[in-house]
Order: C-alpha cells, then structure tokens, then sequence
C-alpha cells in the first residue's frame, strides 16, 4: 500500500523572495564587474601591446615562409624551355633586334652596385621631393571639400551597420610634417619575396651565377625606412540606434576622434615587369616590413547627458581593428600593386609650351625668357593680331573685287589702225588726257 504511494517533490529551500534577491544581486555584480573592467579599467602598457602585436605579426610572416618552402619543394621544378614552349609559337619580328636577357646580377654589374659592400644611401632629396608633393596635397585640400566629401561617402557606404546612425566628419587634420625616409639599400629577392642574398651557412652573400639568381621571377628590391611624427587627426561624430524591441527604442550618442602620433617602419619597393604575352603593364608594388611600429592617439565621448570620456576599452577596440586593417592591405606577405603607364614619349603626354610664340630666330632669345604665364598672354596677344590682319586682308580684298577696271591703276597696250604693227603700238599713261598718246620708242 505504501509503494503504490506517489513519493512526495522536495520543497524548495529559497522562498520567492529569496529568489528575487539573488537574481538582483548578481545583476547588480555583472554590472559593477563591467563598468569596473570596462569602462573604468586601465589600459594597458603601449610597450607591452606593441611587443605582442610584433611577436604575432613576426610568427604570421615566418609561418607564410615556411609554407612557402614547402610548396616549393613538393612542386615538380619546370625546366626553362618548358615555361618558354608556349611563347615560342608566336612569329618574331626579323628587324627589331631584341637585346639580350637581361638578369638581376648583370643590372647591378652594369650599375656598378655591389649587394654586399655597397653602403645605404640618406635619401635627402627624396625626402623634399615628397615634401613637395604632400605640401601640394594639403594645400589643395583647403581649397575644396572633396577629400571630405570622399571621407563621408566612404563611412556612410553600404557597409554601415543598422545599428549605426549617420556619420559626420566633425575634425580633419592633415599634419604638419613630413615623412623622413633613410637607410636605402638594394636586395634581389624573388618573386615569392624572399631574399637572395642569403649564402648556404646563413651569411649575407649574393652570387650573381647562382640559379636562383637567373630565375624567372626574379627582381630587386629597394628597401628603405619611414618614420614620421605628427599629428594625423581624424573626428567622428554618430550615435547608436538600439531598434529592439521597437525602432529607435534608445539612443546614444558616441563622438570619436583618432589621431596618428608615431610611425615608423621598413618600406620595400619592387618593379615587375610587363608581360607581352599575357597583355599585363609593368607594375610596381609596395609594402611594410612586420617590424613596423604604429602608434594611435584615441579619445573617445560617450553619453549626451551623464557622459564618459576616453573609455580605455573603446581605445582598444578602435586600435585593433585600425592594425588589422593595415596588416591585411599592406604588411607582407600582403602588398599594394599599382599598374604604371608606359614611359614611351607621346604626343598627347606633352606639357608646357602650347604653339610657337615668335616666327624668326631674332625673337627666339625672348621666347625662352618667357615665363608660362607670360607666354600664354603673349600667344593670345599674337593670334589677335594675326586675326585682325587676316581680316583687314580679307576686307581688302573683297574691295578690291568690287571696284570697277577703269579706276585701277595700270598699262593699257591700244595697237595702231588694226594693230598689226605690234612694235609701233601706243601707251596710254594712267592720268593723261583723253586723246593723247605718247609714242615709246621700240
């Protein structure tokens, strides 16, 4: 009788109210513990982060060659005449002589650049050339707002995620210096990137006949290092739309500003040639070594009434993902690859100097003292005038055609009787009198 009884549920030992208090207390311990790790946390060391970001960019680079090596050695090497078989079919021109083949040993023969001995070079008037040009792109940034018309166009593109509301540019700053680029020195690598110039012990040794040297593929590197301190400042002004469970049912306000402080690197520069067969220009490429050092400067304002100021977890997030950003664009192995037009001479390519501004070889020491502006107000002072004399010609000659033959001035040759005796002829002198003639002698 007693087993057919249903055994009786364990009453619960927290009461409803006793419930409702740990359930409150331990919201309450998840937010002090994000507001404390979160918002109130203190960032970490900049030494220490940028140690561990070189670290993991160092092993990514290591971890491509690797991977690299041991393509290449379980891929069937392809002699010479097999990668040339399929160019061959197509007919060569017998009068364009085409010049010998040229390798990367025998370019630095003729330039007289020694790989090993060869010192690297200070780059001084590369550095005020590219003043030069960074100034003049400044300056035309003040002129018109199309860099900032770019800016806003490219944050408020497709990508904007729903829970983001539209981004204004509220501060752009160009900086003020310069760039400084040094220590310039030539590498033949090949055309997976890797260095030439390494000997079979591991010393730095270039062998101009060796295999790898001749290559296909194969091509110098110009590497060279960047560092730049300035103040690259960028300021962004949104706010955060939360849409759950109703649209627009909060609204936060975010301002951000990111500023460029510190950069410095190793900058490596290749040229690939052009490849006929395969219709492809010559192309140079470009990118940063992984021991590139990036600093940021980030503030950030949370909050339109009660708010936050640089929240040191926000600066984290924002560092990040700038890093990877530009590690996966420019780091190697990854590389920038911009196609060059052809340096050939063309017509169309031709600047300064627009028509000939003096005929004559006495004028020709004033049209080479003329300046650019100077000589376009002369040319538009020379058409004018030649348009006006054309005009002045043409109108005397329409006068001319209107005038009746009797008022033009010339000889008139009237015969004698029927005009047979052509020597006796007479001559009527313009101005005489109607009826005289004056006999010339024969």
């Amino acid at each position: 009788m007693a087993s057919e009884m249903c055994p009786m549920k364990p009453e619960p030992t927290l009461s409803f109210t006793q419930g409702l208090i740990v359930g409150q207390i331990s919201v309450v311990l998840l937010l002090a513990a994000f507001i404390k790790f979160f918002i109130f946390g203190e960032a970490p060391n900049p030494e220490i982060t940028a140690t561990v970001r070189a670290a993991e960019r160092r092993s990514r680079t290591l971890a491509h060659r690797e991977s690299l090596l041991t393509l290449r050695n379980s891929t069937p090497i392809i002699t010479t005449r097999q990668q040339q078989q399929p160019t061959l079919k197509k007919k060569k021109s017998s009068i364009l002589r085409s010049p010998p083949t040229l390798t990367i040993g025998s370019i630095l023969n003729k330039t007289y650049y020694n790989v090993d001995s060869h010192q690297p070079e200070s780059l001084d008037w590369f550095n005020v050339l590219i003043a030069q040009t960074i100034a003049q792109f400044r300056s035309d940034a003040q002129q018109d707002d199309a860099i900032l018309s770019s800016l806003t166009k490219a944050l408020n593109g497709t990508s904007r995620p729903d829970f983001l509301d539209e981004i204004k540019v509220t501060e752009l700053t160009l900086g003020e210096d310069f760039p400084i680029f040094s220590n310039c020195r030539i590498i033949p690598v090949d055309e997976d990137g890797l260095s030439l110039n390494t000997g079979p012990g591991g010393e730095k040794r270039f062998d101009a006949n060796s295999s790898r040297a001749k290559q296909e593929g194969s091509r110098l590197q110009a590497r060279m290092d960047v560092d730049l301190s300035d103040m690259i400042t960028l300021a962004l002004e949104t706010r955060i739309l939360l849409n759950y469970p109703k649209r627009l049912t909060a609204v936060l306000p975010v301002a951000l500003a990111v500023s460029v402080v510190r950069f410095s690197g190793t900058l490596s520069i290749s040229f690939i040639p052009s490849n006929p067969s395969q219709s492809t220009p010559t192309m140079m490429t470009f990118s940063f070594l992984d021991d590139y050092r990036l600093d940021f400067s980030v503030r950030s304002l949370v909050g339109s009434r009660s708010r936050l100021q640089d929240v040191p977890k926000i600066a984290q997030l924002v560092e990040s993902r700038l890093h990877r950003w530009f590690d996966e664009r420019a780091v190697e192995p990854r590389f920038q690859e911009i196609a060059l037009p052809s340096l050939w001479p063309r017509k169309r390519n031709t600047r300064g100097g627009e028509d000939p501004l003096f005929d004559g070889a006495s004028n020709s020491s004033a049209s080479g003292s003329a300046g650019k502006g100077k000589g376009r107000e002369i040319a538009r002072e020379m058409r004018e005038e030649a348009r006006k004399e054309v005009q002045a010609e043409v109108a005397a000659g329409v006068r001319r055609e209107l005038s009746p033959p009797d008022s033009l001035r010339y000889r008139r040759m009237r015969s004698r009787g029927d005009g047979s005796d052509i020597g006796t002829s007479e001559y009527s002198m313009p101005g005489s009198l109607p009826g005289m003639a004056i006999d010339l002698p024969s």
